[in-house]
Formats: C-alpha cells, sequence, structure tokens
C-alpha cells in the first residue's frame, strides 16, 4: 500500500511515523524495483544498525542504496538537516526533527516509512531475491517472540536495572527479569549455532544488536557485580562475538559513534559497570568490504 498520513511517533520528541509498506506489485503503489528507493541510517542508532546488517546480508547495495549519517545529529532539534528535505515534502508544516532510519523513495521525493522493523521486513520480503532466507517461511512467530523477548526482556529489563531514580526492589527485579531471558538464550546457543532451525535469521540480527547495546550503551548504568552476571553467559557472548566476525555485522559496527551517541542522548548517571567490559567488540569485529561511505562527525 502507499504511505499512510504522518502520525504521533511513541518518541518523546514527536516524530511523525510513516508507517509506508513496500508491496507485492504495482497495485500496491510501493512496490520493488531496483534504485527507486533509499536508505538513510545512522549505525550509531539500534535501528539503524538492524537495517544496515540486513541490507548487506541480502547484497543491496545497487538495488537500494543507503546514505549513511553521522552518529550524532546536527540540529539542535535532535535531527539530521539531510533529512529535512524529505520530511518538509511528505508531512505538511512539519516542524520536528527530522529522525533516522528513513526508506525514501526517489520517484516522488518523499518518505515511505520511518519505522525499523518494518523497513527490514520489507527488504527482506520484497527485494531478498533467495540470497538468504532471514525470513523463513513457517518462523515468523518464533522471529516475534525472539522480537518481543530483546526488547522487554532485555532492552527494557536492562534500562530499568540501571534506572537512577528506581528503588532497589525495582531494580533487583529487572536484573533479575535480564538474566532470566539471556538464561533462556544461553541454554538454547548452547546446543545450536544460531537461533532458529539451525540457519542465520531476522531473530540473530535482532538478539546481536540487542547484546550490542547491552555491552556497550546499558551496561554503563549497571553496577559491576550485575554486569558480572550478565556476562556469565558463555554461549551467548560466544555467539555474540562469532557474529561480530561475519563482514555484514561487525562491518557496520562503529563503536565511538554508539558512544558519543549515548553520551550525546543519555540523561542516566554511570555506575561501576562501566568499566567492565564483557566482549571486546573492535577487536573481534570483521572490517566492512569498503562500499560503506564516510561521513563528517559533528
Amino acid at each position: 500500500m502507499s504511505a499512510t498520513p504522518p502520525a504521533t511517533h511513541p518518541s518523546v520528541r514527536s516524530a511523525p511515523a510513516f508507517r509506508g509498506r513496500i508491496g507485492r506489485d504495482a497495485r500496491s503503489g510501493h512496490y520493488a524495483v531496483p534504485r527507486r528507493y533509499r536508505l538513510h541510517l545512522s549505525p550509531a542508532d539500534p535501528d539503524g544498525l538492524r537495517i544496515a546488517v540486513t541490507h548487506t546480508l541480502l547484497g543491496l547495495d545497487r538495488a537500494c542504496p543507503v546514505t549513511f549519517l553521522p552518529a550524532v545529529p546536527d540540529c539542535p532539534d535532535g535531527g539530521h538537516s539531510a533529512l529535512r528535505p524529505l520530511y518538509d515534502a511528505s508531512a505538511h508544516r512539519y516542524t520536528g526533527p527530522a529522525l533516522a532510519p528513513v526508506l525514501s523513495d526517489d520517484w516522488s521525493g518523499r518518505i515511505v516509512s520511518t519505522h525499523g522493523p518494518d523497513i527490514a521486513r520489507d527488504l527482506a520480503r520484497r527485494f531478498g531475491g533467495g540470497r538468504i532466507a532471514l525470513h523463513p517461511r513457517g518462523a515468523e512467530s518464533e522471529i516475534e517472540a525472539v522480537e518481543r523477548m530483546c526488547a522487554q526482556g532485555i532492552e527494557e529489563a536492562a534500562q530499568r536495572a540501571g534506572a537512577a531514580g528506581a528503588g532497589e526492589a525495582e531494580r533487583t527485579a529487572a536484573l533479575d527479569a535480564l538474566l532470566a531471558t539471556l538464561g533462556v538464550l544461553e541454554r538454547g546457543l548452547a546446543v545450536q549455532p544460531y537461533l532458529i532451525g539451525g540457519q542465520l535469521t531476522a531473530a540473530d540480527v535482532e538478539l546481536w544488536v540487542t547484546l550490542v547495546q547491552l555491552d556497550t550503551v546499558h551496561r554503563h548504568h549497571l553496577d559491576a557485580a550485575a554486569v558480572h552476571r550478565v556476562a556469565g553467559h558463555p554461549a551467548l557472548w560466544a555467539y555474540a562475538r562469532r557474529l561480530a566476525g561475519h563482514p555484514a555485522f561487525g562491518g557496520h559496527l562503529d563503536l565511538d559513534g554508539i558512544n558519543r551517541r549515548h553520551h550525546a542522548r543519555c540523561q542516566g548517571l554511570e555506575a561501576a559497570g562501566a568499566a567492565v567490559q564483557i566482549l571486546d567488540w573492535e577487536a573481534h569485529a570483521t572490517p566492512g568490504t569498503g562500499t560503506r561511505p564516510q561521513v563528517n562527525r559533528p
């Protein structure tokens, strides 16, 4: 279908959410045509990193070009000046921040979608061309279950466990929830190389990006004892290290950008866990293919 009108985004900055989808054919308005669409991403952002990894796994450099954006937006409102023309063309009298990720339509000069999960799914389903089945038939419910585990059991639990204003009981309960989720994943990865069906899927992209965030962002707000408990899942972190060695994963890992983005946005208090790195991501990450353009740092 064609893009839906802008609606209120759940972000605290109230950016409009464009939820257009790439359909199967011309009847859907937006349909898969090589070089019709363009991605605008910052791999320092979790959504941007998920999409960048997906894009590279699918080999879509020619079919859907990418414009890489700085890790820290260059506008005072938290948006990217490079995206402003797209937002102005797509939302009447829009005055909010121009945020990434964005999938744009070069035919119309407008935004198709700003919703990261939809963008990644449409790339895999409409442009994949059989290169790799990131959404294999019959696995959708399992992939969605992993996405919920990552969002609630890891991301949200880690945030609550390190929240400065939370009480001790609340932080302890959140840490227990985080460790329980990591334990479930640990047991699965101890007996198989990937999460679903012994093959690399979108679930692995989701989990890997979540683990990157857990070690490079969330641990900064946990105490050292908590970080050591998080690190005590050898199969899980060996899996994260192994995927970091894959060019499609490690080639997009911008550790400096993640750090600068975190410090530009974070309002929490740093704790002792900041000094306890779980993985040496830089040592294990495989450089990219050299196709990623450099961006100017603000």
